[in-house]
C-alpha cells in the first residue's frame, strides 16, 4: 500500500466521526422541531372532534378545500372552480386560495382519514417543513453553521406571527418554499443558467398553487434584497449579471406557461372580484404591536395584545422589546455586510407596508404619513391584507438573528459568547410558542354522515341548511367537507363579488331569505309573513334550485323550526336527526 493511500485512509477515518456528529445535531435540530410543532397543535390532536377555537370558520374553509383537493386528485371533479358551494354560482377556487400544492399531496390522507385528520396533517407539518426547509438553507447554504442555523429557523418557523397564523391560516403557515425560492434565485448567479431559471420557474408554480400572497411578497423582497446588496457590491455583480437575468427571464417564461390560465380565472374568471372587502383593506399592523407581546406567546396575553390587531390569527409582528433591540444591535455590528444590509432594507419596506393606510400607535392615528395609502387600490394590492407584510417581516428577523449568532459564535471572548447568549434567550423565550386553544366542535348530523342528504341532492340540488352557512355559522361547510364537497350548498363562506364595483364579500348577495333569517338571528323574534314574503321565499328555493331545507340540531332549533314553519306555512317533517323540508313539495 502507498503512503499516499495511508494518509487518505486517516484522513476519512478522522473524518467520519465529525460528519456522525453533524448528522447528529441535524437529527436533533429536526426532532426539536417536530416536538415544537407537535406542542402548538397538541389539543386538536388529543381530541379528534376538537377543532381551533379562535377560527373556526376558515378550518372548516380549508377542510373543504382538502375535500375538493381529494376529489380532483381522483379525477372527478375541476380544479379551478367549484359549483358545490355558493349554489347556482359556484366560488372562483383561484380567488379563494384553493391550496391545490398541498391538498393534491394530502389527498391520500384526505381520503383515508377525512378532511379534519389532514387539517391537522396540514397544519403540524406546515409548522415542521418550513422549520427545516429553512434550517437547510441556513445550514448547508447560507452560513454553514448548525446553532445558527437551529435558532434562525426555529424563529422562521415558530414566531409569534407564524402561531397566529396557525389559527386558522395553514397556507400562509406552509412556508416551506421561501428558502427554496431563496435558494434558487441565488443560484442563477452561477451554473447553467438554463436549467436554474427552470428549477426555480417550477418551485415559484408550485408556491402558487399553495399562497399567492406569500409568493409576492417573497418575490418583492427578492427583488428588493438582490438590487441592495448588488449595488453595494457592484463589482462582483458584474460579474454574474448575464447567468442571473438570462435565467430570471427563464423562470418568468415557466411560470407564465403554467399559470396564465389559473391567473386569468382569478383575474377575470367567473366569480372573480376587483379588491377585498375595504374593512380588510384597512387591517394594519399597530406600531405598538411591533414591541408587544402576542396572545399566542409564552410570557404574552389576551392583555398585552388588546388592540393591537384585528384578530387572534392577525397578529402578524409582535415581536417584544427586547428582540427589536437585538436585531438592532445585530444590524450595526454587521454593518459591512452587503446581505444583512440588504434585509434590514427589506424588513424596514415591508414594516413599513404592514401599517395598512393609517398609521397607528396603540389605536390611535399618529398622524403619520402611510406609504399603504396610496397603493391599497391598485388592482393586485387591492386584494392583499396589509398587516401579512408583518408576517413577512418574520423571516428577515430570523435571518439577521441568525447572522448575529453565526457572527458570536465566531468571537473568542468566552465571556462576550455568554453575554450573547444570555441576550438571546432573554429575547427569545418571552415570545415562545404555546400550544394553540382549541374546542369541541358540532357533531354531525347523521343525515350528513349516513348519506341520507344525497336523497335530496339529485340533479345537481343544493341543501339550504337554516341559519344558512356564513363564517359565523360555518358547520354546514365542515359537514360538506366531510362528504369531499359532494353535498353542495347554497351560501357558505368564501370571497365573491358584489354590487356594481364586484368588490369582495365573505358571502353571496343577500336575498330576501337571507334578510329575513338575519333579523330573526339578530333579534330572536320572527316577523310577520306576508303573501309577498313567502312568495319570495319560494323563489329563492328555486333560485338556489334546492332540494331541502334542513335544520340540524342546535341550542336554538326550536327558534328556526318556527321561523320557517312560518315561513312556509307548513311544519317540517323529522328526519333522523335534524328537521326538514323537502323543497319540491313546498314548490309544488
Amino acid at each position: 500500500m502507498a503512503l499516499g493511500d495511508v494518509a487518505v485512509g486517516s484522513h476519512v477515518a478522522a473524518e467520519a466521526p465529525a460528519t456522525r456528529r453533524l448528522w447528529i445535531r441535524d437529527l436533533g435540530a429536526v426532532a426539536s422541531y417536530v416536538v415544537l410543532a407537535f406542542w402548538v397543535t397538541w389539543r386538536i390532536w388529543l381530541h379528534p372532534s376538537w377543532g381551533l377555537a379562535a377560527n373556526r370558520a376558515d378550518q372548516a374553509f380549508f377542510e373543504w378545500m382538502l375535500g375538493h383537493g381529494a376529489l380532483v386528485a381522483t379525477g372527478q371533479t375541476a380544479p379551478f372552480f367549484s359549483e358545490q358551494m355558493n349554489v347556482p354560482l359556484g366560488i372562483n377556487l383561484m380567488a379563494n386560495t384553493s391550496v391545490l400544492g398541498i391538498s393534491l399531496p394530502l389527498a391520500p390522507v384526505t381520503l383515508l382519514l377525512g378532511p379534519h385528520v389532514a387539517f391537522n396533517v396540514f397544519l403540524t407539518g406546515a409548522l415542521i417543513l418550513t422549520a427545516v426547509s429553512w434550517y437547510l438553507l441556513l445550514s448547508r447554504y447560507l452560513l454553514h453553521n448548525r446553532l445558527a442555523a437551529w435558532i434562525g429557523a426555529g424563529f422562521c418557523a415558530f414566531a409569534p406571527g407564524m402561531i397566529s397564523q396557525a389559527n386558522g391560516h395553514p397556507n400562509l403557515v406552509a412556508q416551506f418554499l421561501v428558502p427554496v425560492l431563496i435558494w434558487r434565485t441565488l443560484e442563477l448567479r452561477r451554473g447553467p443558467w438554463l436549467r436554474n431559471g427552470v428549477l426555480l420557474g417550477l418551485v415559484v408554480v408550485w408556491q402558487a398553487f399553495i399562497n399567492l400572497e406569500i409568493l409576492f411578497m417573497t418575490a418583492v423582497g427578492l427583488v428588493l434584497f438582490v438590487v441592495v446588496a448588488g449595488a453595494l457590491r457592484w463589482r462582483s455583480a458584474l460579474g454574474c449579471w448575464r447567468p442571473f437575468v438570462g435565467g430570471g427571464l427563464v423562470a418568468v417564461g415557466v411560470a407564465a406557461a403554467a399559470l396564465w390560465y389559473p391567473i386569468g380565472l382569478l383575474l377575470f374568471g367567473p366569480q372573480s372580484y376587483s379588491g377585498l372587502p375595504y374593512e380588510v383593506r384597512g387591517y394594519g399592523a399597530d406600531l405598538g404591536a411591533y414591541v408587544a407581546l402576542s396572545r399566542e406567546s409564552l410570557l404574552g396575553s389576551m392583555e398585552s395584545a388588546r388592540g393591537l390587531a384585528q384578530n387572534a390569527a392577525e397578529e402578524n409582528s409582535f415581536f417584544g422589546w427586547p428582540l427589536v433591540v437585538l436585531v438592532l444591535l445585530v444590524v450595526i455590528a454587521l454593518r459591512r455586510s452587503a446581505a444583512v444590509l440588504g434585509l434590514f432594507v427589506v424588513g424596514v419596506l415591508f414594516a413599513y407596508l404592514s401599517l395598512g393606510p393609517v398609521v397607528r400607535l396603540h389605536g390611535s392615528p399618529t398622524g403619520l404619513p402611510s406609504l399603504w395609502s396610496s397603493l391599497h387600490d391598485v388592482p393586485v394590492l387591492s386584494s392583499a391584507v396589509p398587516t401579512r407584510w408583518a408576517l413577512a417581516v418574520t423571516p428577515v428577523v430570523g435571518l439577521l438573528l441568525a447572522y448575529g449568532v453565526a457572527a458570536a459564535s465566531r468571537v473568542s471572548s468566552a465571556p462576550f459568547r455568554a453575554f450573547a447568549a444570555v441576550f438571546v434567550a432573554v429575547a427569545l423565550v418571552p415570545i415562545a410558542p404555546t400550544a394553540l386553544p382549541a374546542t369541541k366542535l358540532s357533531n354531525t348530523p347523521s343525515f350528513v354522515s349516513s348519506g341520507t342528504w344525497a336523497d335530496f341532492a339529485s340533479g345537481g340540488r343544493s341543501i339550504v341548511f337554516v341559519p344558512m352557512p356564513t363564517s359565523g355559522v360555518n358547520d354546514p361547510i365542515r359537514w360538506s367537507a366531510m362528504t369531499m364537497t359532494r353535498m353542495p350548498l347554497a351560501g357558505g363562506y368564501f370571497l365573491a363579488p358584489v354590487g356594481p364595483d364586484r368588490i369582495a364579500s365573505f358571502t353571496s348577495e343577500f336575498r330576501p331569505t337571507n334578510y329575513y333569517l338575519r333579523y330573526v338571528s339578530r333579534t330572536g323574534r320572527i316577523p310577520p309573513v306576508s303573501p309577498e314574503t313567502r312568495t319570495n321565499a319560494l323563489a329563492d328555493l328555486s333560485y338556489w334550485n334546492a332540494g331541502a331545507v334542513v335544520i340540524p340540531k342546535r341550542r336554538d332549533s326550536s327558534l328556526w323550526i318556527k321561523t320557517m314553519t312560518a315561513l312556509y306555512g307548513v311544519p317540517p317533517q323529522q328526519v333522523g336527526d335534524v328537521w326538514l323540508w323537502d323543497a319540491a313539495a313546498l314548490r309544488r
